[in-house]
């Protein structure tokens, strides 16, 4: 489904990435940045398309948008941007291409052809931190800063629905409801679990959570004592120490931002253009000797229905 704004609208496409952001929904900013005509997108056109394939802006027309919501689902899941060209077959097999740019021949005449550079949206981790002593409202606070997606919760309301497998999950009960909070975090484990506590304490609840049945890969994988070992220090200074490590961490790319591409569709070729296409109900599906064929537009689809055995003996001698 896509949601068609002009190239004119482009602040309202930078308006939803902003309210995306803030919500934790991955997404990826596609702009183009050079057209040739008949293309319909123009350059400067913006869009977006989130992690589900939904499309909000425009860059393109019938063969470009499909090709976009691919691509885009790829650099969302690989976190890196690329720069995609798509053209004529013809014209692209007579031209040097850079390297790390990606080709993708089109048939419609209608989309011309288009460059569009494709970047995922830098999305913060969601940080639950478990716990109102001092140092959880501090780490709360400067966690916010930095614009993390920060929940506080009481160590008696912590439960399945506070995190997720992707939250970066930071214990600060400090001696008030551990155990039930850990046990409940080990039963669906949180991208991170880390647990503010002495080393003395953290034996006593790895002996606790280990008796409890608590696997010992799951045991392994909690951070206790939690952050940068300062010694003895005061509670702004421990908030500095667990923040400091979870940045690092984040830039070494061990932290997962809020969530990833759920988007899972079949794909299949278009047997007119060649294009790669969902085979689903969205890509003009027609049915030929008990076969379904999917097609970029309607115009391939009409192209094949006049004539399948050209396009099936075509498609038998590549």
């Amino acid at each position: 489904m896509s949601e068609g704004l002009g190239s004119s609208d482009g602040w309202g496409v930078m308006e939803r990435a902003l309210e995306l952001s803030r919500a934790g929904v991955p997404f990826a900013l596609a702009t183009v940045v050079w057209r040739q005509g008949p293309s319909s997108g123009q350059s400067g056109s913006r869009a977006i398309v989130t992690g589900d394939g939904e499309v909000f802006g425009w860059v393109g027309g019938a063969c470009a948008e499909p090709v976009l919501v691919r691509q885009a689902i790829e650099v969302i899941a690989e976190g890196e941007p690329r720069l995609v060209w798509l053209g004529q077959t013809d014209e692209l097999d007579q031209i040097h291409v850079p390297n790390g740019v990606v080709t993708v021949p089109i048939s419609c005449q209608s989309d011309g052809a288009l460059q569009i550079y494709i970047e995922p949206a830098q999305l913060a981790p969601h940080l639950v931190i478990v716990g109102r002593s001092p140092m959880a409202v501090t780490l709360a606070d400067m966690a916010r800063l930095l614009d993390w997606k920060v929940d506080l919760v009481d160590g008696a309301a912590f439960g399945p629905a506070s995190f997720t497998n992707r939250s970066v999950v930071v214990v600060a009960t400090q001696g008030h409801h551990d155990e039930d909070v850990l046990l409940t975090a080990a039963g669906a484990p949180p991208a991170y679990l880390g647990v503010v506590a002495s080393a003395r304490r953290a034996t006593a609840l790895r002996g606790f959570l280990s008796d409890q049945g608590v696997s010992g890969d799951v045991l392994e994988s909690m951070h206790m004592p939690i952050g940068l070992d300062l010694g003895h220090t005061t509670h702004r200074e421990v908030a500095v120490a667990i923040l400091a490590d979870l940045v690092r961490r984040r830039a070494a790319g061990e932290l997962p931002t809020a969530g990833l591409p759920t988007r899972r569709v079949a794909e299949a070729v278009d047997p007119v253009c060649g294009m790669t296409v969902d085979a689903d109900d969205s890509s003009h599906p027609f049915d030929h000797e008990g076969t379904k064929y999917y097609f970029c537009c309607p115009g391939c689809r009409y192209s094949f229905k006049k004539d399948p055995a050209a396009y099936l003996a075509q498609e038998a001698t590549c």
